[in-house]
């Protein structure tokens, strides 16, 4: 029988922000344990929480970025359970009133081959809410100890609808996801450092069937990747299981991702089981238009929408918009050098960024705010290269020299002695009459209707000239006389 799988995420998002959700202590991250706490965090008696503004604002941007519903009235809910790491032994989050509610992430699926485009879709959301983060536990051989650093970090928890149905739709959905808010500057999504992370409840159910199977939880995904091999792990253990005539539990399953396998580590709780009641410290949070408008004032083109664009404004093939727009820095980046290079020379920059400075940075280790070639080292070797100045061959040694030294590409070709010679009219022109009179082959197909046959005709040119002739002039010397043949 063909299974259908069905998955929802639910993904906590650390807040980048100064200071905790409830209180004024800083929030970080590698600090030594327990420094990052006082008697708020520590829930000690006759301690109060106060709200964190900042928290609040990212948590609306993010709806905004995602398309949601900003609710105009959300209170705050304390969620009853046990764990060591939390120390208030309930969390202080939001139920039945969440800030944010619908909204959708836009996700592109692998395309044919890695140059061409996938299709696109919208995943739906339930809400965004947010509530505090909790500690974290430190395991060791003989014991385990509680590290309160994290408790009380603002945690967005974006929750979808059970609308995705493919492990490669969930990569997508988080690669997006981690994205979008990365270029809001709401958080780094570092999943290392915890500030990502993920659940995932998937079940299965005949295709063609409605009603959804019982579900699944995965739990301690820490890197997309993870969650992608995840959920393919456990739609195949589901219909393993239903195939051997046996029954899927609802439970919480851990994953390790290093050998792909799954244990279980207790029921799933049901909503009721946390005991949800109103937060009588804390009032409700009230939203309205101005607020929302300071917001919305803010948030920054979304990645899918800077990459059509990029289509539409630069006629960028997918190749280097796939590459330039996952990175807001480097977006921003390409778009000052083509603004100094020109419009017409935007496919260009953006070959020499993708190509080249990436390459370097690489090699270097470094970032692009440390690197030393700026927009105007691209946009000033691109116009010598347009002007014939520089051949295609010298400009690749000179941005070498450019990302090691930081001196423009102009100095570097005079020093170097890279730029092209100026070429005689008339030598050139004797040199463009051998190369057609050594190749009939190509004359007649060029005569026949094939333009590219011009090109067997600019190597031996361009070898008679040293390789240090203007193609440009090389072409256009070509072209007149082909035509006149």
């Amino acid at each position: 029988m063909p299974y259908e799988a069905v998955i929802g995420l639910e993904v906590h998002v650390q807040v980048k922000t100064a200071s905790k959700i409830f209180t004024r202590v800083g929030a970080g991250y590698g600090h030594e344990p327990n420094t990052l706490t006082n008697e708020v965090v520590l829930a000690l008696p006759g301690t109060l929480p106060v709200m964190n503004k900042a928290a609040l604002d990212a948590i609306i941007k993010a709806g905004l970025l995602l398309g949601c519903e900003i609710a105009p009235v959300c209170k705050w809910d304390r969620k009853q359970y046990f764990y060591p790491d939390s120390p208030k032994n309930y969390q202080i989050s939001q139920y039945d009133q969440p800030i944010c509610l619908g909204g959708s992430v836009e996700i592109e699926l692998p395309g044919a081959s890695r140059n061409v485009m996938g299709e696109h879709k919208k995943i739906p959301l339930t809400r965004i809410h947010l509530e505090e983060d909790v500690g974290k536990l430190n395991h060791g051989a003989i014991d385990s100890l509680v590290d309160y650093n994290r408790a009380g970090t603002p945690l967005m928890e974006i929750v979808s609808e059970p609308a995705l149905h493919s492990a490669e739709e969930a990569y997508a959905y988080l690669t997006s996801l981690r994205a979008t808010m990365i270029y809001g500057g709401i958080s780094d999504c570092d999943m290392e450092k915890g500030q990502l992370r993920c659940d995932a409840n998937i079940s299965i159910r005949p295709v063609g069937e409605t009603k959804l199977g019982t579900k699944v939880e995965l739990k301690n995904l820490n890197s997309i990747s993870f969650v992608r091999d995840g959920i393919a792990h456990e739609i195949k253990r589901q219909i393993a299981v239903l195939e051997r005539g046996g029954t899927i539990i609802q439970e919480t399953r851990d994953y390790d991702g290093m050998t792909g396998t799954s244990q279980s580590l207790r029921t799933k709780e049901e909503a009721h089981d946390y005991r949800y009641f109103p937060d009588p410290d804390l009032m409700p949070v009230q939203v309205d238009d101005a607020w929302k408008s300071r917001i919305r004032a803010t948030c920054p083109e979304l990645p899918f929408d800077k990459q059509r664009r990029f289509f539409e404004q630069y006629q960028l093939p997918y190749t280097l918009t796939s590459v330039l727009v996952w990175d807001r820095e480097l977006a921003d980046w390409f778009e000052q050098a083509v603004q100094l290079a020109g419009t017409e020379k935007a496919q260009a920059v953006g070959n020499w960024i993708v190509n080249d400075l990436l390459r370097e940075l690489g090699n270097a280790k470094q970032t692009l705010a440390e690197s030393k070639v700026t927009p105007a080292h691209v946009a000033a070797l691109v116009k010598l290269i347009d002007a014939g100045t520089v051949l295609t061959n010298a400009a690749k040694e000179i941005f070498v020299d450019m990302a090691a030294t930081g001196e423009m590409p102009e100095v570097i070709a005079d020093h170097k002695g890279l730029k092209a010679a100026p070429t005689n009219t008339d030598e050139l022109e004797q040199w463009c009459r051998d190369a057609i009179a050594g190749n009939a082959k190509a004359l007649a197909e060029f005569k026949a209707g094939k333009d590219s046959a011009i090109n067997a005709f600019k190597g031996p040119v361009m070898k008679a000239a040293k390789g240090k002739a203007n193609p440009k002039l090389v072409d256009e010397t070509l072209r007149k006389l082909l035509a006149s043949m």
